[in-house]
């Protein structure tokens, strides 16, 4: 198709081009999760793909996580001064898996193929996965980067087609578990460059000029729609603040996390600057990380539903932060779980919002992958094994017009799910005794909170346990009259003994042995609205359904059920005259019930 690089490009072309780069990025991820050797990829899918241009501004992300928005296209701009536009050449791969660049941890390698059609650099393919292992130390809170594992600087792991075996190699020998993190490797391999010959095939059909005016029109159209949704929010600066539970090494030293957001017309600013300073323990995640929270609270907040994710959408947004915060850090510090104090930070930017736009807002969500890791030796085959089981999934808060949704994966890790029953007791020695819906978790309201999730998983053989949930004591807030929900939570069983007064719900290499057990348990979501506004007999069907309680039924929203279980209207209206609403919320003292 014959066109210059400034021309319009014809409506039904850019569509069927949108199409195919969305469908370009879909490839990428299933013939990862068809090749990839660990659970943590092909089943609970912690990576994202990506197209992006010469430039590297992203044009198209298979949906995955969140988080990765900000930090693939930076790495690929970061490749790209690295070695400069002439030491790019056809059939290179990029590698790294450097903290500071990602955003992430040493975990997140990333890999990026140039893609070249009639000798001109014309964008690139990329993909972001988790492996499982990268060496480092193991279970223990690391205190600086050089003990979280392997670092790979910006390099290349091919040159014009020919592989560095050399890189394969110490790669290999710093972690524990090669054949699984080469095999993971091979996936990723697998994935860019399926990306980089259909996005070939797309420039061969309809030229590049037609593709690369298509982008740009696609970027134009969400800029625009983007510009359009920030100018319904009313002008003004909106402020709001949250903490997290501690570093995991203060113990129940709060970390304060503030932000403020600007609206004026068409463009919004978010101000990070007042997020805690960087911290001791292992939380911190890198800059692109934290551009990533004001993305994607953003993108929520004005273009949902705008596919391909491309840099377009992000065009009307500033974000203000400077280095050394806990999502800006700098080396040495460390990086390992860097997606935990993020998810707060965008639950705190809709915070900040919702008197602005209370229709469009969320109340706050459980912000925790809620994700134990567990390392032992097999008794079938006398190997070690390392396994996240998870993430666990829970409440997230209400809405104006409607209820949370429950047993739902934290906002920043999108697309992930959560680990196949099925699946972990074929390959581990456990025994998950339990997984059901937290009764009470969710936070009262005319609409309710979503409900957390219970798990109790026994040990079949001794392992060694570690968890680094937070968001224990700052629990996930209601809005306009709403009730806090429950947080998140922890116990362990030894010899049939359960442990529930951990100060948080952080423990370190804890020995299990046979017949032990822990128990992991996500929080609920936030109620909006008053829970006397609640229909009664939507509060009846939460009863009978095990979401709430006939105690907080009673207690917090007022309502009197008869022995069947239906809305005794007279002794309701008794209840109700002789005194005000409870909290809102799901009692404290419930918070451990049928442990």
């Amino acid at each position: 198709m014959a066109t210059t690089a400034a021309a319009t490009v014809d409506p039904v072309t850019v569509e069927i081009i949108r199409n195919g780069l969305y469908a370009v990025t879909e490839e990428m991820k299933t013939n990862l999760t068809r090749t990839a050797y660990n659970l943590i990829i092909y089943e609970a899918l912690d990576f994202t793909v990506g197209l992006f241009t010469r430039e590297g501004d992203t044009v198209s992300i298979g949906l995955g996580l969140p988080m990765f928005i900000r930090g693939m296209s930076e790495t690929v701009k970061a490749k790209i001064r690295h070695f400069g536009y002439d030491n790019i050449k056809p059939g290179d791969i990029l590698v790294t898996n450097d903290a500071y660049t990602t955003g992430s941890h040493l975990n997140h390698f990333t890999f990026t193929m140039p893609v070249f059609h009639e000798g001109k650099l014309e964008g690139f393919t990329c993909c972001m996965a988790h492996w499982l292992d990268v060496g480092g130390t193991l279970g223990n809170v690391t205190t600086d980067i050089f003990s979280e594992g392997i670092q790979i600087p910006i390099m290349k792991y091919q040159r014009e087609g020919v592989v560095n075996q050399d890189l394969i190699d110490i790669i290999a020998m710093n972690v524990r578990l090669a054949e699984r993190a080469l095999g993971d490797l091979r996936a990723q391999i697998t994935a860019i460059t399926t990306g980089e010959r259909r996005y070939v095939e797309l420039l061969q059909r309809y030229g590049a000029d037609a593709v690369n005016g298509s982008i740009r029109q696609i970027m134009d159209a969400s800029e625009a729609l983007a510009r359009k949704n920030t100018l319904s929010i009313p002008d003004g600066t909106y402020e709001a603040e949250s903490f997290m539970d501690d570093d995991g090494l203060d113990i129940g030293k709060r970390i304060p996390i503030r932000v403020k957001v600007t609206v004026q017309g068409d463009e919004m600013t978010v101000d990070l600057s007042d997020v805690s300073k960087q911290v001791r323990g292992f939380y911190n995640s890198g800059f692109t990380t934290g551009i990533a929270c004001a993305q994607v609270a953003y993108k929520c907040l004005t273009t949902p539903t705008d596919y391909p994710v491309n840099d377009g959408s992000f065009r009307p947004l500033k974000v203000v932060m400077p280095m050394g915060t806990v999502i800006s850090a700098e080396r040495p510090y460390p990086m390992r779980v860097w997606m935990t104090f993020p998810m707060t930070v965008i639950d705190t930017i809709f915070k900040a919002l919702a008197p602005a736009i209370p229709g469009r807002s969320i109340a706050g969500h459980h912000a925790d992958l809620v994700f134990p890791n567990i390392h032992g030796i097999s008794p079938e085959d006398g190997r070690l094994f390392i396994v996240g089981i998870g993430p666990l999934g829970g409440g997230w808060g209400a809405k104006s017009k409607e209820d949370g949704v429950s047993v739902t994966v934290c906002i920043n890790d999108g697309d992930t799910h959560n680990s196949p029953t099925e699946q972990l007791e074929a390959k581990y020695p456990v025994l998950v005794e339990k997984y059901e819906i937290r009764k009470d978790s969710g936070g009262a309201g005319q609409y309710r909170g979503g409900l957390g999730a219970e798990m109790v998983v026994q040990a079949l053989s001794p392992f060694t346990v570690t968890t680094r949930i937070d968001r224990v004591h700052c629990k996930p807030w209601g809005l306009e009259g709403g009730g806090d929900a429950m947080g998140n939570g922890l116990a362990v069983r030894h010899k049939g003994e359960w442990k529930t007064d951990h100060p948080n719900a952080k423990i370190f290499n804890v020995r299990l042995e046979r017949g032990d057990a822990y128990k992991m348990l996500s929080g609920g979501g936030g109620g909006f609205g008053n829970p006397l506004d609640r229909e009664l007999d939507q509060v009846a069907e939460d009863v009978r359904e095990g979401y709430v309680s006939e105690q907080v039924a009673r207690e917090v929203y007022k309502v009197v059920l008869d022995p069947k279980g239906k809305v005794d209207a007279d002794a309701t209206l008794a209840l109700r005259k002789a005194g005000p609403a409870g909290a809102g919320g799901a009692a404290d003292d419930l918070a451990w019930a049928g442990q």
